[in-house]
């Protein structure tokens, strides 16, 4: 049913409150578990997972059940990436599922209640999606209990964002058995990780060797590496705890992508080292507005300790990287007049090797990682010299001609796509369209957040993926709506969004709007039942049930004013332009999780 209601000058200075926390709601990015800022603060403290023991080695390579079963499910719901190419445990595994499927009803329920909340929680169709979960397994205690080991805020933003899985997966967990086929399983695991020993011991050994610095400078912090084979064998789940940092891979025959479990380890040895020198690295700074243009995450155009950070890292995997070429030896015992020949082949083969690690150079110079070749230039000296790391990485930072690196950075053409880094699926993306959108509206600038919703509408076609972009660009111009004054076309807006999208939450919090615009024209009938919709909704999240439930509960009254809705007076009429006060009932717009 569609209705236009008309609007006090109360309510018209309210709404601009009750839009405050769900634009952020819908712009937040997923986060990762670690931040940094120039100020010297390296890390958000959250509390470190369930799996990292305060006692346990410094490093250690293991599995986790808690993971297992969270990946276990995921399967059960979907999840197919890289099931081709992942070693036969995923498949033996979800056999056994189906198996347990088949004879239970009951399991089969509780399967499709797990599997709808994972439905309406699919934000972007990509791996990123499947991240949330592990960082929330990670949090988890082991079967049968699957309770969280922290409250939502020591944990990181993406994990609470599907925290109300956890009853769900219990019981499907118990369902289907599941700590009965880890058990079973474990033993597969178990041969992984022998396997993998000495891979992993070798890449960190040989790191620690080429920048001389021994691990157990590291006594206090750990870096954990995670096998499980239920995911995708081309994800990698990077993830930084306070000083802890842990992987999750799914290993096949014995293999990882130890480049980026590499990649992982080198930030754990680099890091502590940047940043405590965060203060000296700010005179950096000019180098940020060189790299605007460049397509590098957000994090590294606005700071110079993770750009200097990346950037040091790629110069060691240029340096350190298999190039592919063939190893030239001069073979044993020639002839002394054959020395010259042979060491002109030499150097043919030590030039085509620089040649690689030059182009590798060149490309993350281009990609905007724009003091690359200074650090790699910097590590040809290092290399010649006994001093570690440690003791060298400050007058590597201190030395810096910054004008030059400016200049450097000038020159530069930077690519126009940029590569993902390993550990970018737990931190802010660049936000572009209707992200970029609901961003500008949460910082204010209106008319800019108006155009890029108009731009999509102009645009849309026939298209499903097209529809979807017009409920949401309906869904920012109601809002647009409303702190512009223009309640009408608001309702026309969340109404336009209720009837063109399939997306739970946009749905449910139009609903959720236009009640609480009902409560504030003394239209209670109503407002119940746009209340009542947005609870059938499902949406499944935390803060859109409280909101509605709230509503049905009691009529929305805004933070600071009042008004009475038991008045029958004329002056209480629609369009009358007066409310009466009303008794207090405070409720506050979503926050972000």
């Amino acid at each position: 049913m569609t209705r236009r209601l008309p609007f006090s000058a109360f309510f018209l200075a309210a709404t601009l409150f009750l839009l405050v926390g769900l634009t952020s709601k819908f712009t937040q990015a997923q986060s990762s578990s670690s931040s940094s800022s120039g100020s010297g603060q390296m890390y958000v403290r959250e509390k470190a997972p369930s799996l990292i023991d305060p006692a346990g080695p410094t490093i250690s390579l293991i599995s986790s059940e808690p993971v297992f079963v969270m990946a276990a499910a995921l399967n059960t719901c979907g999840y197919d990436e890289g099931l081709q190419e992942s070693g036969p445990i995923r498949k033996h595994v979800r056999d056994e599922m189906n198996q347990a499927l088949a004879q239970s009803e009951d399991a089969r329920t509780k399967r499709d209640a797990l599997c709808l909340y994972v439905a309406q929680h699919r934000m972007t169709g990509s791996e990123r999606d499947i991240s949330q979960y592990i960082s929330l397994a990670l949090y988890l205690t082991p079967p049968p209990e699957l309770e969280l080991t922290a409250d939502l805020t020591e944990m990181p933003p993406d994990s609470t964002q599907v925290a109300e899985i956890a009853p769900l997966l219990r019981s499907f967990a118990a369902a289907v058995d599941l700590h009965g086929i880890w058990l079973a399983s474990h033993r597969s695991y178990d041969d992984e990780i022998d396997t993998l020993h000495d891979p992993l011991s070798q890449m960190i050994v040989s790191t620690n060797l080429y920048l001389k610095m021994p691990a157990s400078t590291y006594d206090g912090r750990r870096f954990i590496v995670v096998i499980e084979p239920q995911l995708s064998p081309a994800m990698v789940n990077a993830r930084i705890y306070g000083t802890d940092y842990v992987v999750i891979v799914s290993p096949v025959n014995g293999k990882i992508p130890m480049a980026n479990v590499r990649h992982t380890y080198l930030h754990y040895v680099i890091d502590p080292l940047l940043y405590a020198r965060s203060n000296a690295i700010d005179h950096e700074q000019p180098i940020l507005k060189e790299i605007h243009d460049a397509p590098l995450d957000f994090r590294f155009r606005s700071d110079t300790v993770a750009l200097t950070i990346e950037c040091l890292i790629k110069a060691i995997e240029a340096r350190t990287m298999d190039t592919g070429v063939p190893e030239y030896k001069i073979p044993a015992g020639v002839d002394r007049s054959q020395l010259p020949r042979y060491e002109h082949e030499r150097e043919l083969y030590q030039q085509q090797v620089d040649a690689v690690k030059w182009a590798a150079v060149g490309h993350d110079m281009r990609q905007g990682y724009v003091l690359t070749q200074y650090f790699y230039e910097q590590m040809l000296q290092f290399e010649k010299d006994p001093a570690s790391l440690k003791d060298t990485i400050g007058e590597m930072v201190y030395g810096m001609d910054v004008d030059q690196q400016v200049h450097r950075a000038r020159q530069t053409e930077f690519d126009k796509q940029g590569d993902q880094d390993i550990l970018q699926q737990s931190k802010p993306r660049p936000l572009t369209g209707l992200d970029l959108a609901e961003a500008k509206l949460a910082s204010g600038d209106v008319p800019a957040a108006t155009a890029m919703a108009k731009k999509v509408l102009a645009g849309q076609d026939d298209s499903i993926a097209s529809t979807a972009d017009a409920a949401r660009a309906h869904f920012i111009l109601a809002r647009v709506d409303l702190m512009t004054g223009h309640p009408d076309e608001a309702v026309e807006d969340f109404q336009k969004t209720i009837a063109t999208s399939k997306q739970q939450r946009l749905l449910a919090w139009s609903h959720i709007y236009l009640g609480r615009m009902l409560d504030l024209e003394c239209k209670r009938d109503e407002a119940l039942a746009e209340y009542k919709e947005a609870l059938a909704v499902r949406d499944g999240q935390l803060d859109t049930r409280l909101a509605a439930e709230r509503g049905v509960k009691a009529a929305y009254v805004q933070r600071g004013h009042e008004h009475d809705c038991d008045d029958e007076s004329s002056d209480n009429e629609p369009g009358s332009g007066t409310t009466k006060p009303a008794p207090q009932t405070q409720d506050n717009a979503p926050k972000p999780q």
